[in-house]
């Protein structure tokens, strides 16, 4: 997921929101009820395994109705609702009410607008906001390792965009994450991973974690060798040269071979690739470390020329003017542009 002015860090509910609507394994996509239907056909499973395989339907139905409310106990002290709808949800869908069963999942998602049948049915009030998201995605995580994955990671990308928030949003969003830290510090989110991708102004700079030292105490790292200890609270990552930009180039070839069609690979050699990087680094003061973003928008859209047009020779015909990317540079990239005249 993405931190953007529509799903801000100190907004628990959006990232929930975020985190259940592009939850997915392996093998699927939006695998919300796949992860419950298979939570649940799991406690059936056991239940079966146990009382014999005669067990009537009725007995069956109440006796996993019994066995959610057990293993989701924990959540249940704080927050008795997720069982309860989860109750909702496994009713419906043996009574064949698969509109209820959909608005039951979507109430746990924390998707707006659910109608009051499924809350009077399932006996809950309100909807999942801020004072409970936390909570919820506690109980997520236990529902998908009890499904039989291996656990939750959610990447959250973008994090700088927190910086440029008003100062009691930006200190609440700080906060987030030290609540976020503690709870897997204390081992209440076991299998859950959380990786948070920024800047280094996002560490460093002024309206940066450093402006909560609580948080950048918990996180912060020295790093005074080329040695990068993955262990730490911070992965520190070594800036892009033109060999690492050229594999990444490389990369994209094969994924869009995989989704289109395989690029003409004398078109896109390595010898033009390596030319495109030395034309739009001149343009930056020599920083390869800048142009990854612009280098892969225009190396996608000549993959593109070159599937379109046969005709089309990016060896002659390519050449790199930034105005028609003016509006859409970065301020450390504006500050290494080199102005021609």
């Amino acid at each position: 997921m993405v931190i953007s002015p529509s799903t801000p860090l100190h907004k628990l509910k959006g990232i929930y929101q975020q985190v259940c609507a592009n939850l997915r394994t392996s093998g699927e996509e939006h695998a919300m009820k796949t992860i419950v239907d298979n939570w649940l056909f799991g406690i059936e499973e056991r239940l079966l395994s146990v009382s014999g395989s005669g067990t009537e339907d009725a007995v069956l139905e109440a006796a996993t109705e019994r066995e959610i409310e057990t293993e989701l106990s924990g959540i249940s002290e704080m927050n008795s609702a997720l069982a309860a709808t989860l109750r909702t949800y496994y009713r419906a869908n043996n009574a064949g009410d698969f509109t209820l069963a959909q608005a039951a999942l979507g109430w746990i998602s924390a998707e707006p607008n659910i109608g009051r049948e499924l809350k009077q049915k399932a006996g809950i009030r309100g909807d999942i906001d801020d004072t409970v998201a936390f909570i919820f995605l506690r109980g997520l995580v236990s529902i998908i390792h009890a499904a039989g994955y291996r656990g939750l990671a959610i990447a959250i990308d973008e994090m700088e965009t927190t910086q440029g928030l008003q100062r009691n949003q930006r200190e609440k969003a700080y906060q987030t994450l030290v609540r976020i830290i503690d709870a897997l510090d204390r081992g209440d989110m076991p299998r859950c991973y959380f990786l948070f991708t920024g800047t280094p102004a996002l560490f460093e700079g002024s309206r940066g974690i450093r402006s909560l030292p609580p948080l950048y105490d918990r996180i912060n790292v020295v790093q005074n060798d080329a040695f990068k200890n993955p262990r730490q609270p911070q992965i520190i990552l070594s800036k892009f040269d033109t060999a690492k930009l050229e594999l990444v180039a490389l990369k994209v070839v094969d994924v869009y071979a995989q989704a289109y069609t395989e690029p003409d690979r004398e078109r896109i050699s390595h010898r033009f690739i390596r030319a495109m990087i030395r034309k739009i680094t001149t343009r930056f003061g020599g920083r390869v470390d800048i142009i990854p973003r612009i280098f892969l928008k225009e190396f996608v859209d000549i993959l593109d020329k070159c599937e379109l047009y046969e005709d089309y020779n990016p060896h002659d015909t390519y050449d790199f003017d930034t105005e028609h990317i003016k509006g859409e540079l970065k301020k450390e990239e504006e500050a290494v542009m080199v102005v021609t005249f």
